[in-house]
């Protein structure tokens, strides 16, 4: 027979009631007393009944709300709230959708009431829309937005921040220290805040050191691969070509580097090409790419682990802490002062 959770009270020596505070990750019960409970969960190899949880009103399932053309980025993302959630026995429902649409919101009330879900991991651009967040506020869903931004928004508590304006402005000047002047860059979707937060980081470094931003270095496009390529067919075609290239992500990267190949251009000799975000793309491109490390399954387990604190809090939520994240700088072959 399987265990149930009167054997493990029994094996732990407390209260079933004290087991299912520490299943739930209670704050009231004491460090030794959790101790006691795993240890006879682990011996005993117990699993919650999540259908039973559900009866009783908790939440036995999370949702993870998306709308990214980037695979690597929703795969690494999900991983992380798998593992989460795993860790701390709920189940996860994953929903792709058209932030365009305009039924956006029907769409997303008509999955939450199929899969009644506690709560929503919101990734971006839907996490980074008033609209939607105040609309799943007002039905009172518990949500964890991760954004774009340098600190968390006035307003909306907890969320993960990510700053990608500051690691732009390191790679930018990464490039300018190398001594380049002629540094393009190459835009992500308008609807990822993103994107203004990594292009707005590349004008601050050009500017404090003097440098006039160029228009036609700036181009518009997508966070893909053919974006990249087309958008450095432009740039390769310029009288006056650029020395560096600076791509939103690593796709975007990848597609530039494709497209020099294609025009007989080395490099980093010719050009050097700089990304964002550490992807598989930036690591097995040749020469490897130079970016900026985001851990997208880290953030997207710790969008969950303040999720499910959310649910099993039982303070306001404003009491509990926003989580930031700051990309590093990862410097690899793609890069290297400008040919004189």
């Amino acid at each position: 027979m399987k265990p149930t959770i009167k054997d493990v009270a029994k094996l732990a020596g407390v209260s079933f009631k004290t087991v299912s505070r520490v299943i739930n990750r209670e704050p009231r019960v004491g460090q030794d007393l959790q101790d006691k409970v795993w240890k006879a969960i682990k011996e005993l190899n117990y699993q919650p009944n999540l259908s039973a949880r559900g009866l009783r009103g908790a939440a036995s399932s999370i949702g993870f709300i998306y709308d990214n053309p980037n695979s690597n980025y929703v795969i690494d993302m999900q991983r992380g709230i798998l593992e989460e959630c795993h860790r701390q026995g709920y189940e996860l429902v994953i929903h792709p959708c058209d932030t365009k649409a305009p039924d956006l919101l029907n769409e997303l009330f008509r999955m939450l009431d199929r899969s009644q879900v506690g709560g929503l991991v919101v990734t971006p651009p839907a996490s980074e829309m008033p609209q939607v967040l105040e609309a799943l506020s007002q039905r009172g869903v518990a949500t964890v937005p991760i954004i774009s931004g340098s600190e968390p928004p006035a307003g909306h508590s907890p969320c993960v921040y990510i700053d990608d304006r500051s690691a732009a402005h390191q790679i930018t000047e990464y490039l300018i220290e190398l001594g380049h002047r002629r540094i393009a860059f190459l835009c992500g979707d308008e609807a990822h805040k993103s994107s203004t937060e990594r292009l707005e980081g590349y004008l601050e470094a050009l500017r404090e050191h003097q440098i006039e931003p160029t228009p036609e270095l700036i181009l518009q496009g997508q966070y893909s691969f053919e974006s990249g390529v087309e958008r450095s067919k432009q740039l390769l075609a310029l009288n006056e070509r650029p020395s560096a290239v600076f791509a939103c992500n690593d796709e975007i990267a990848a597609g530039t580097l494709f497209a020099t190949r294609l025009a007989g251009i080395e490099v980093p000799k010719d050009l050097s090409i700089v990304g964002f975000e550490d992807s598989p793309f930036s690591r097995q491109a040749w020469p490897n790419l130079t970016t900026a490390q985001q851990p997208i399954a880290e953030i997207g387990r710790r969008a969950t682990a303040l999720l499910i604190n959310r649910l099993r809090a039982e303070k306001s939520p404003s009491t509990l802490d926003s989580e930031g994240f700051h990309p590093k700088l990862i410097l690899r072959d793609s890069t290297t002062p400008p040919t004189p």
